[in-house]
């Protein structure tokens, strides 16, 4: 498998599992909002059951809107070619851990094309803002970093 072949199979994971995501929460936002519908003629303005259903689809949809705009930035990174160096778009590969320097995806599964004792790698979707992606940025194939008092060598990056 080439570099761009095993680039665009750890993104499509994320992104399935994003799409996931923003399935769960449209199907959660539209059922609150059924509840809330169910629930009969407004009779107080003060009705906390409704107030919680409306509460309960706006947070839905939030989730919804960030799921989405998370699949936005994955599609767009599909198209891109391997890095050289750990920043926005990058997948590292360090001897420890497995990074795609991307969302706040957190953990997500890729599976192995060759046989293998494990049949999924286990990567982290991770964001701009964490601790770990500040340590990678700007590193290279072969160095290393110190995170958490541990040390760290990227073997490769996609």
């Amino acid at each position: 498998m080439t570099r761009q072949q095993r680039r665009i199979q750890i993104i499509t994971s994320c992104l399935e599992q994003q799409k996931q995501l923003a399935a769960t929460a449209k199907q959660e936002m539209e059922s609150a909002q059924q509840q809330s519908n169910e629930y009969g003629a407004n009779v107080d303005r003060y009705d906390s059951y409704r107030t919680k259903m409306m509460r309960s689809r706006d947070m839905y949809a939030k989730q919804l809107s960030n799921a989405n705009a998370g699949i936005r930035v994955l599609q767009e990174l599909l198209n891109h070619t391997p890095f050289e160096t750990a920043e926005h778009g990058a997948i590292v590969i360090t001897n420890r851990q497995n990074f795609f320097l991307s969302i706040g995806a957190g953990k997500f599964l890729v599976p192995h094309n060759a046989p293998q004792d494990i049949p999924q790698e286990t990567f982290f979707a991770i964001s701009a803002q964490t601790p770990i992606y500040m340590a990678l940025k700007g590193k290279k194939q072969g160095d290393s970093i110190i995170f958490n008092g541990t040390t760290q060598t990227i073997t490769e990056i996609l």
